[in-house]
């Protein structure tokens, strides 16, 4: 059988297309490496934080979200770290949301925040907010985060629905062993909230701190489980990202798989990712990238040399990424907090 080749996108001067014909249409920005949590996936429990020279200025995040927005970018997602613990986040978020062309602002948090900023990241233009729930159970959120208060999250999750945000998702990584249990109760803890969850398969990122082919969960048995218990129907519903939904039956609630290992998404990639140093990566689970940062400051009132270092950055967007669970060492040395998820 003769494999089918896509045939690429028609590229215009304002738009980012990759080797392959992947129009790139979505940025996820790192604004901080730091974080109030220390999730088991994300990062090590003695973490060593950059020195603030070493980080993108406010400023220089908001000039190459513009940047990018002018290149044909209508999503932008702000992640860390923990965004909101990055002083003046919200003057950033503000800015972001002023500009023309930008159809979507979303954030991920994992919510510690919320119940302080949330009223207030509505005002600024967020459309979306993702909020990281590994456990609902007190002792174990904390097992998992180290440092997260349970209680704190739950009441984060209220205040974003009283300011109003009607996208809400849940994001939860499950481990065998450790949480897997509470796929069904984070579930109905969804559906009670009228809100989405999204289960995301673990990836080898970072040092090994636990053994992940004994951990990981697939997705596919994750959605079996669920089956069981509910009726599922598959959701042409698109955040824009890899996500796969099912709708669950009688409820407003859809359910997302995010799947690199069991379904490998890459096909599809619209998306790049920028860390809180500048360092464009163009695949979460390859070394690919380009430094930005030393463009933004020798050049801090011309465009030119940035726009064309992402234009030529397009021709070496690898074709995916290669998660393998029975190598001994993780995929890529580099913990989900630096390349921000």
């Amino acid at each position: 059988m003769i494999e089918k080749v896509p045939m690429p996108a028609q590229k215009t001067p304002h738009e980012l297309i990759d080797q392959f014909g992947r129009k790139v249409d979505y940025i996820r920005l790192s604004i901080t490496d730091r974080c109030d949590f220390r999730c088991q996936y994300c990062m090590a429990e003695d973490m060593t934080f950059l020195p603030r020279n070493e980080v993108l200025s406010l400023e220089e995040c908001a000039r190459l979200v513009r940047i990018f927005v002018s290149l044909g970018v209508t999503k932008v997602r702000i992640t860390g770290g923990e965004p909101l613990v990055r002083k003046n986040a919200l003057w950033l978020l503000d800015e972001i949301g002023q500009l023309n062309n930008l159809k979507e602002l979303v954030l991920t948090t994992n919510g510690s925040q919320l119940e302080k900023q949330a009223k207030a990241l509505k005002i600024a233009g967020v459309k979306r907010i993702n909020i990281s729930l590994d456990s609902l159970n007190n002792e174990r959120f904390k097992s998992i985060t180290r440092t997260g208060e349970l209680q704190k999250v739950l009441a984060g999750i209220q205040a974003a629905k009283q300011a109003g945000f009607e996208n809400i998702k849940l994001n939860t990584v499950l481990m065998r062993g450790v949480n897997d249990d509470e796929t069904i109760p984070l579930v109905e803890f969804a559906i009670q909230q009228n809100i989405d969850i999204s289960f995301i398969e673990e990836m080898p990122l970072g040092e090994v701190n636990h053994a992940r082919e004994s951990s990981f969960v697939s997705n596919d048995d994750t959605l079996k489980l669920l089956q069981s218990k509910y009726t599922l129907t598959p959701s042409t519903h698109q955040s824009g990202g890899p996500a796969r939904y099912w709708q669950i039956a009688n409820t407003q609630t859809k359910i997302g798989f995010i799947s690199p290992h069991s379904h490998n998404f890459c096909e599809s990639c619209n998306r790049v990712r920028i860390t809180c140093k500048g360092e464009l990566y163009l695949c979460l689970g390859q070394e690919d990238k380009i430094d930005l940062m030393p463009l933004l400051r020798q050049y801090p009132d011309d465009d030119t040399s940035v726009i064309e270092a992402i234009l030529n950055s397009m021709s070496i967007k690898p074709k995916g990424h290669d998660f393998d669970l029975r190598r001994t060492e993780p995929a890529v040395i580099r913990f989900m907090s630096h390349t921000g998820g």
